[in-house]
């Protein structure tokens, strides 16, 4: 029964703060309505100059499409290649295609690396759908994510950023908090076992994240029309095992922290290196190789591998069981630690 007492202390006192509420209620919001449109990698409004020197059909069809795209802004047929490269060179251009005896040449001005590289994928897609006799043998076909949307790719990534802030920053914040104030000595010395005052402290903080989560599917499929293609319940067990992750992980911090700032200069940078050593959210291949190895204890990478397979893919239990099982393992191995690592006056 003192469990129950202690969970109760915990919601009064986040009732009695100003400032939590508040987070609790806004910041999902703003994450979901905000973040998919700042961190979208889609590139749209590029500016195409043809250069068509051969005026076949064909190369005059492929300029009626490039110029009905909704990627491209068509700035029209020049006669020389030259005069092309004085829009590339004034900015009035991004890309340049040249048409010469049945070859097609894609210039892109790369001092914007992304829009460069993007402008020039984009256009090479239209050129090979267009042509031919290049695509005499070649069917294009997509699967899962039909309409290649890039906020139905990037959505399930953002609940992890949720839950690093509810599960990890503010219990951390909320015990070194105690500490400061002192009232945390006042706990330690009467005789709450510390299996007790560690889940009291969390319990609050696992079913605010479950709030959380559904707050987020529910904007996800109000705004954006996205729901999840396999089963809910699934999402919830993934939020829960990177809640047990980040709340154990945020304890160990408080239990060697004295002072605020040092906790949350030990949160940040440890986010920002998981999220970097992510690869911001994708691991690949081209990363260094010390890098790459680190995805392999990485909680972030197997729920967002998770999270996207259940979210896209529409996968289960059996699709996902190796990540669930590697969250599950490294959410066990940091709990024992946290409750290993706090040291209870008797």
């Amino acid at each position: 029964m003192m469990i129950k007492y202690l969970i109760q202390k915990e919601f009064l006192q986040i009732r009695r703060n100003a400032f939590l509420p508040k987070l609790i209620i806004m910041f999902p919001i703003v994450i979901m309505c905000v973040m998919p449109w700042v961190m979208q990698m889609e590139v749209k409004n590029i500016v195409v100059d043809v250069v068509d020197i051969d005026h076949t059909v064909e190369s005059q069809r492929l300029v009626q499409q490039i110029a009905a795209s909704n990627y491209f802004i068509f700035g029209g047929q020049k006669a020389t290649y030259a005069e092309a490269m004085k829009d590339i060179e004034k900015g009035r251009a991004d890309v340049i295609l040249e048409i010469r005896g049945g070859k097609y040449l894609i210039a892109a001005n790369a001092v914007n690396g992304t829009k460069g590289s993007m402008g020039s994928a984009y256009l090479s897609q239209i050129v090979t759908s267009n042509v031919t006799h290049h695509t005499s043998n070649i069917t294009p076909l997509t699967l899962y994510n039909k309409g290649q949307n890039y906020k139905l790719f990037m959505i399930p990534a953002l609940f992890a950023i949720v839950m690093m802030l509810m599960t990890g920053f503010l219990p951390t914040l909320n015990i070194v908090g105690e500490k400061e104030a002192g009232t945390i000595e006042q706990i330690n010395v009467t005789p709450v076992s510390k299996w007790s005052f560690i889940l009291a402290k969390l319990i609050p903080y696992w079913l605010i994240a479950l709030f959380v989560i559904t707050v987020c599917l529910l904007l996800a499929w109000f705004v954006y029309g996205i729901t999840p293609a396999g089963p809910v319940w699934l999402i919830y067990v993934l939020a829960m095992l990177l809640a047990l992750f980040f709340s154990s992980f945020g304890l160990i911090v408080s239990n060697y922290s004295d002072t605020m700032q040092q906790a949350m200069f030990v949160m940040w940078f440890f986010v920002v290196s998981i999220m970097l050593l992510s690869g911001l959210f994708t691991p690949t291949r081209s990363m260094p190789q010390w890098a790459y190895l680190t995805t392999y204890i990485n909680p972030m990478h197997y729920f967002i591998d998770a999270i996207r397979t259940v979210f896209i893919r529409g996968g289960g239990l059996h699709e996902t069981a190796h990540q669930v099982l590697a969250l599950a393992g490294i959410g066990t191995l940091m709990g024992c630690w946290a409750v290993q690592s706090y040291k209870k006056n008797s």
